[in-house]
């Protein structure tokens, strides 16, 4: 996975290829969003702005999480 930071059409930069899971965590840091693994269906689930659980994966670092 690569991953693009800076402001679109002005100033960019592209990471070198990642794996899913810290590719996935850098872009999703970006963008202040988590992600959790639904324990019933286990499907990716967004986490609600300032949330227990989205509090403790950011304080982790985790912003995407395929398993518990």
């Amino acid at each position: 996975m690569v991953v693009y930071s800076g402001e679109p059409g002005v100033n960019c930069t592209a990471s070198a290829p990642k794996g899913l899971v810290e590719g996935m965590n850098d872009f999703l840091e970006q963008l202040q969003i988590t992600f959790r693994r639904d324990p019933t269906n286990y499907r990716p689930r967004i986490n609600k702005h300032l949330s227990v659980k989205d509090r403790e994966q950011k304080e982790l670092g985790q912003y995407f999480v395929l398993e518990d």
